[in-house]
């Protein structure tokens, strides 16, 4: 039983899989910042070009 215990402490794999579980979920935080960035500001882009095509017809036609 001593050994297992001995064993058990000096074992890192645990430790290597809470590294890797920590790394995955910075990049998923990280990924899912950068989409939500992206999204908001072509959202914006999106609505500024069809406000000015908008306005542009508005001109032609008055």
């Amino acid at each position: 039983m001593l050994n297992f215990i001995k064993n058990f402490r000096a074992d890192e794999d645990g430790a290597v899989t809470v590294d890797w579980v920590v790394l995955t979920a910075a990049v998923v935080a990280m990924a899912i910042g950068a989409y939500t960035t992206i999204k908001n500001n072509s959202d914006n882009m999106i609505g500024a070009a069809g406000n000015a095509i908008a306005a542009e017809q508005t001109n032609l036609f008055n």
